[in-house]
């Protein structure tokens, strides 16, 4: 594994296991902006769930040797998932976490394919 993927890699589990502890900890209600109306779970559910997902994943992320590869795509397939919140919150003009605006929700959109490309990469082995 090349340094900088093994940097990437560490950076998006660390970001991954502080974003999961923060869904189950002090950003609860915050995450809970993100939440589709069209879920049909209980929104507080849903950010408990993700978080727990998110703390697995960062982990994985960080400390999995033999599965880099097949954590890269889980985590990838992770951050998917979760864009339809990302689009709701822009849609119904959600605030959280300084998204107070809805050019600001807008660009955050743009992230999300960034992370994705981020796991699928640090994950895999460059090739020669």
């Amino acid at each position: 594994m090349s340094t900088p993927r093994t940097i990437g890699r560490i950076f998006l589990g660390a970001s991954l296991v502080f974003a999961g502890v923060s869904h189950l900890t002090f950003a609860r209600e915050e995450f809970q902006a993100q939440v589709p109306e069209s879920l049909p779970l209980d929104p507080d559910t849903t950010v408990l769930a993700s978080g727990v997902a998110e703390v697995a994943l960062g982990s994985a992320l960080l400390f999995a040797r033999r599965r880099r590869r097949t954590v890269g795509t889980v985590a990838a397939l992770f951050f998917a998932a979760v864009f339809p919140g990302n689009v709701a919150q822009w849609m119904h003009h959600r605030d959280g976490f300084g998204l107070n605006t809805d050019m600001k929700r807008f660009v955050r959109l743009f992230f999300q394919p960034a992370l994705i490309a981020l796991a699928l990469w640090s994950t895999r082995a460059p090739r020669h």
